[in-house]
């Protein structure tokens, strides 16, 4: 599948799908923080010569883990952890969606851990996403929603999707440094995410170990040359926002990492996660909703990223940028987890994954302050050649999923 066209994004010219999910070598391996430029080279899937993804490989070695002794694992942490002073003695950071309601309600009601739990809020909530934050709460928990500056934080949204075509990198930057502010604010050296997106984004090297690089929410004494939006951080007040209104988007020190001892750790290492099983274990010990209207745009799910009404402008881009969208994103995991084959997950994919999501469109639009017209100048000019090809009246993938 290789091609003499113009790639961006630091994508592999050659397409390459996984032969066992439905995954492309396209796929970028992380969020990228602080990103300088869409034309960055961008960490993607990586391919043995089998053409299977590393992904789909450490699903297979997930197989052959102890379990029982993984949970010992997680006891023993807990243990070591645990306080009898009433004080909060794990922080879960989380939207209210299925993952964490299942990892709080373990940690607290199996582990008799007493959590934290904060939200960094979404761009604007649905009315679901509202919804399923108070069934969270509801089930008994502390809870902090830290809510950015809307004008500041609408800004950042504009100027990463006209510069990096990725809306939403701020709200990634901003989610990821919460936890540990609030942590080193209330003296919790523990933190407890869901999943490692190691695991999904084909960085098997970062599953050996429970905890996440501190680099993600930290930096060093002397800092570093920072972009959001891809525009330096002494730059910002050429558009309109000031150094102290980025206060929520800064990476604390690592010597305060350090003084506290933190550790951020991630439920997936230590019990079999599985998306769809925590979604029916939440439905069983909260009022979780999934998406009334049914599945969501892009998909055919129905119980996954429903909070924000920029979810979907986020899988879009993704699908222009990588060549791969929310639908395929489901679909990898479920084929892996076996609830349904490949075969069916590349009819699902060649479905749904090109759907464009119109429900917020206006919406985003007017959060952003940009036209219709200058919307699709930005979407289009970052399609890469080797993925799209245009035919004088509509967009396809030149490689879509067989």
């Amino acid at each position: 599948m290789s091609s003499n066209f113009e790639v961006k994004h630091g994508l592999p010219s050659e397409v390459i799908y996984c032969k066992s999910c439905v995954m492309s070598n396209q796929r970028p391996s992380t969020h990228p923080e602080f990103t300088k430029s869409k034309t960055s080279d961008t960490p993607t899937s990586h391919f043995g010569n089998d053409g299977i993804c590393d992904a789909c490989k450490y699903n297979e070695q997930k197989k052959l883990i102890n379990w029982d002794e993984r949970e010992e694992q997680l006891s023993e942490l807990c243990d070591r952890y645990r306080r009898k002073d009433g004080r909060y003695d794990v922080l879960i950071p989380g939207s209210g969606g299925k993952d964490t309601i299942f990892v709080s309600h373990i940690l607290k009601e199996k582990y008799n851990m007493n959590p934290l739990t904060v939200t960094w809020a979404p761009h604007s909530y649905t009315d679901i996403g509202i919804h399923n934050l108070e069934a969270w709460r509801g089930i008994g928990f502390d809870h902090i929603l830290f809510t950015p500056d809307p004008k500041v934080h609408s800004k950042l949204t504009k100027l990463a999707f006209l510069n990096l075509c990725n809306p939403f990198q701020p709200f990634i930057i901003g989610q990821k440094i919460l936890g540990a502010r609030m942590a080193l604010k209330f003296d919790i050296p523990f933190i407890m995410y869901g999943e490692n997106q190691a695991e999904i984004h084909n960085k098997i090297e970062e599953t050996k170990t429970p905890l996440m690089d501190p680099k993600h929410f930290s930096h060093d004494e002397d800092g570093q040359s920072m972009f959001f939006g891809g525009v330096e951080l002494n730059d910002l007040e050429n558009h309109g926002i000031k150094i102290a209104d980025m206060n929520p988007y800064l990476p604390v020190k690592r010597e305060h990492v350090e003084k506290l001892n933190l550790e951020v750790h991630f439920m997936s290492h230590y019990v079999p996660w599985s998306p769809q099983q925590n979604y029916y274990f939440c439905k069983e010990v909260s009022d979780f909703q999934s998406n009334p209207l049914g599945r969501s745009e892009g998909t055919y799910s129905k119980y996954s990223s429903l909070d924000d009404k920029i979810d979907g402008q986020h899988y879009f881009t993704m699908l222009i940028k990588f060549g791969q969208g929310r639908a395929m994103n489901d679909a990898c995991r479920d084929i892996r987890d076996g609830y349904i084959t490949r075969q069916e997950g590349v009819q699902l994919v060649n479905k749904y994954d090109e759907e464009f999501p119109k429900n917020h469109f206006s919406f985003f639009l007017n959060y952003i302050d940009i036209s219709e017209e200058k919307y699709w100048e930005i979407i289009n000019e970052s399609r890469s050649e080797h993925l799209w090809k245009f035919d004088g009246k509509l967009w396809s993938l030149r490689h879509p999923c067989i």
